[in-house]
């Protein structure tokens, strides 16, 4: 046997043996090679419940509200017309309108008010374990039940309540007899006031104010406020000129919450304050007893447009960099 035959002898390495590719690999592959493809799977199911249940939502009541309740058949009038929107100017409509808008803003700023001291301290004193515990105090509120809070505050407020025990104790009833008997905002209790309904909803919304405007304090250098120190301002001079505008943002954006959480709710004046409505109770009422579901959809754009121009505004504020 020759030598030039001896290579053709020599055994041939042997080629390696794949796994059959089943069709979970392909899809990974495909991802892969496709990264869009992946991003398109992943949000299509996310971005058609808010296209079909959300914005489709939206965009049924804006419909509704564009028709008319027939005042003999009491049926609904399909047919477009603007004067649903014109019964929102009759003095009882547009009184709810109002009371809403006001409580609404009332509560935004009576949280300003009692959030910034709060989210200040938290900035720039808070430290290690007192920081976990200020989330943990302002955070566990928000862990228990909504109805739960709104009851227990009713029970406080209440003329039988710790409230009046507590003025009764220290010879303060005549100071909170007082405050009962202002027009308007007064009433035989607290629980059946304003004052109490503005409180209830300052305590339940609360947090949603100071943990924003606690971010924005944050992110406030503490090199400026030596700076301004340095050039001679006082404490009150910083804190107007130097800390409240940088905290801004903060501040407008925890309003988003509070402002909006007020106008749409409908429990808490149920539960605590007078019998005049507000615009959740009237939408409530409207499509539920009286069966009118295009004043109903009315008042229920009345929020929805505020909050976009509310929204616009804080958007040039900057206030979504403090959400």
């Amino acid at each position: 046997m020759s030598l030039a035959a001896e290579p053709s002898r020599i055994a041939q390495p042997a080629r390696a043996i794949l796994p059959t590719r089943g069709l979970g690999d392909r899809i990974s592959a495909l991802f892969w090679r496709h990264p869009n493809v992946l991003l398109i799977t992943l949000l299509a199911l996310p971005l058609v419940w808010l296209v079909v249940v959300y914005l489709g939502s939206l965009a049924a009541l804006l419909l509704q509200s564009f028709y008319s309740i027939d005042e003999f058949s009491g049926q609904i009038r399909r047919e477009f017309t603007l004067s649903t929107y014109g019964e929102l100017l009759q003095p009882a409509n547009l009184d709810i309108i109002i009371r809403t808008v006001a409580m609404s803003a009332a509560v935004t700023l009576g949280a300003v008010v009692i959030a910034f001291p709060i989210a200040y301290f938290a900035a720039r004193y808070a430290k290690g374990h007192w920081k976990a515990l200020f989330y943990l105090g302002v955070m566990l509120p928000l862990w228990s039940s909504y109805l739960v809070k709104v009851y227990a505050w009713k029970l406080i407020l209440a003329r039988e309540g710790i409230i009046t025990w507590a003025t009764d104790g220290i010879g303060a009833s005549a100071v909170l007899n007082g405050i009962l008997a202002l027009p308007v905002i007064g009433g035989n209790s607290l629980s059946t006031s304003y004052i109490g309904t503005w409180l209830v909803f300052l305590y339940v919304w609360l947090p949603y104010m100071i943990l924003p405007m606690q971010a924005a304090l944050e992110r406030v250098p503490q090199s400026m406020l030596e700076a301004s120190a340095d050039l001679g301002a006082s404490r009150w001079q910083t804190l107007r000129t130097v800390i409240f505008p940088l905290a801004l943002p903060g501040i407008i954006a925890g309003s988003i919450f509070t402002f909006s959480l007020t106008m749409g709710d409908y429990i808490i004046p149920q539960i605590v304050g007078s019998s005049r409505r507000f615009i959740g109770q009237a939408v409530y009422q409207l499509q539920g007893t009286a069966g009118n579901i295009p004043l109903a959809a009315a008042f229920a754009v009345v929020p929805i447009v505020i909050m976009l121009i509310y929204l616009t505004i804080a958007r040039r504020k900057g206030a979504f960099d403090a959400l």
